[in-house]
């Protein structure tokens, strides 16, 4: 496989040096991305990196994934208009272990191929820098005039800036570029890749390569992920999304790619799966044809959901959506965990009951139309009952007498009220 050819027609170069193609056809290469380890999850924002690095493993080529211990504790300004916090070691060393567990899912790190993926710390190699040795080993090399013309440097000290830019935030290119220097020495890695933001830092690299070794490195970047509408890739109003399951559940997970536009998942579909062209186009047409059935995000949602998560999580995350907007069934919300079970229903009106009143059984008009305000009286829950519109638990309630135990506990805490086909109540049982 042609590794630019692939990234090309998925629409995932942005920017690439002279020579760089011609380098991957003329031998295996090593070539690395750089990963911020300020939290102990990656992102789907991350993803487009770790894609290109699994795309570059298959295409027989060597991936390098860097995770930034020393970066990070400086802080990279490109596309930022503040400062970030720093870590310290504990923090860095923790959050690349969880990392690493999450790549492995990705990319092959224990097999005895010569193109096995690596991961290093470039705090490794950092920490024995003393100030002096980085000045003269390193900043020699590069001119502050060649370093103000960077792009995310300019933009942090024009006329936009209002709080300038720090001494350490200004060398960060300095020291991605000493991380290029030392892989391009240690393990013969001759490309970087990354976001188009990281263009200017990237460069950087490949020029103290040039200067101070008289060597040949290459920069290759990806364009930055846009929603159709111009909002930021990734960010929900909750927040980001998360591939640890503690973070953003399955079922969100899921939901957040089942629920992109169809321009976006014609986009994402090329760039977060492994489909093939003739896959894609066929699925494209699909959609075409009949975009009420959403091929396209719907294959989407199960490539990457079982990519990070596995195929049981994806079949419980399809269960939990035809709970709201299908024909589920009690024991199929029965097989929900709890934070799936809450991550469906999240927003529902939930009513607090105490277990006693369930030990020895309460009439479900008692339970909703008295212990709680699901129902504003009791009559008109009874009219509801007769009227076939009341559910527990996805199970149709056709007596008004019946009792209500702890038997009826969904993970022993929760009873699923229906009314009609869209209103829920929650009962949760403490």
């Amino acid at each position: 496989m042609n590794f630019v050819q692939e990234l090309t027609w998925r629409g995932m170069i942005h920017d690439m040096t002279p020579g760089a193609e011609e380098q991957l056809q003329k031998e295996m290469t090593a070539a690395y991305v750089g990963i911020d380890p300020t939290a102990d999850s990656l992102h789907i924002g991350h993803l487009v990196g770790v894609m290109m690095l699994k795309h570059f493993q298959r295409a027989g080529h060597k991936p390098i994934a860097l995770v930034g211990g020393a970066t990070g504790m400086i802080g990279d300004p490109s596309g930022k208009s503040a400062e970030r916090n720093l870590l310290d070691e504990p923090t860095l060393r923790h959050n690349e272990e969880c990392l690493k567990r999450q790549l492995e899912k990705f990319l092959d790190f224990e097999s005895d191929a010569p193109n096995a993926a690596e991961l290093v710390n470039n705090y490794d190699w950092m920490k024995a820098f003393s100030f002096l040795d980085f000045i003269r080993d390193i900043g020699k090399h590069i001119t502050v005039n060649y370093m103000m013309a960077k792009d995310s440097v300019r933009k942090r000290l024009g006329e936009e800036a209002k709080m300038g830019m720090s001494f350490t935030e200004f060398t960060y290119q300095l020291v991605q570029g000493a991380d290029f220097l030392h892989l391009y020495r240690e393990k013969n890695c001759k490309l970087q890749m990354g976001g188009s933001d990281q263009w200017g830092n990237i460069t950087t690299g490949t020029e103290l390569i040039r200067r101070k070794e008289g060597g040949e490195a290459f920069a290759l970047t990806c364009p930055l992920i846009t929603k159709a509408d111009g909002g930021k890739f990734g960010k929900t109003e909750s927040g980001n999304v998360w591939l640890d399951p503690k973070l953003t559940t399955p079922y969100a997970f899921y939901q957040f790619w089942l629920n992109v536009s169809d321009a976006d998942a014609e986009k994402y579909i090329k760039i977060f799966t492994l489909l093939r062209q003739d896959e894609v186009a066929a699925l494209t047409a699909e959609q075409a044809t009949a975009p009420h059935e959403r091929p396209l995000q719907k294959c989407l949602a199960k490539e990457v959901t079982c990519m990070v998560h596995g195929e049981d999580e994806y079949t419980m995350a399809v269960e939990a959506s035809q709970i709201l907007f299908g024909h589920a069934t009690t024991e199929s919300l029965a097989r929900l965990d709890k934070k799936t079970f809450l991550a469906v229903f999240e927003g529902v009106p939930t009513y607090e009951v105490a277990r006693t009143k369930l030990a020895a059984g309460v009439s479900v008009v008692e339970l909703l139309a008295a212990e709680t305000e699901a129902f504003p009286s009791k009559g008109e829950l009874r009219r509801t009952i007769k009227g076939n519109g009341l559910s527990l638990n996805k199970a149709k309630l056709l007596d008004p007498e019946y009792l209500v135990t702890t038997a009826d506990l969904i993970n022993d805490s929760y009873i699923l009220i229906q009314k009609g086909k869209k209103n829920y109540y929650i009962i949760e049982v403490v």
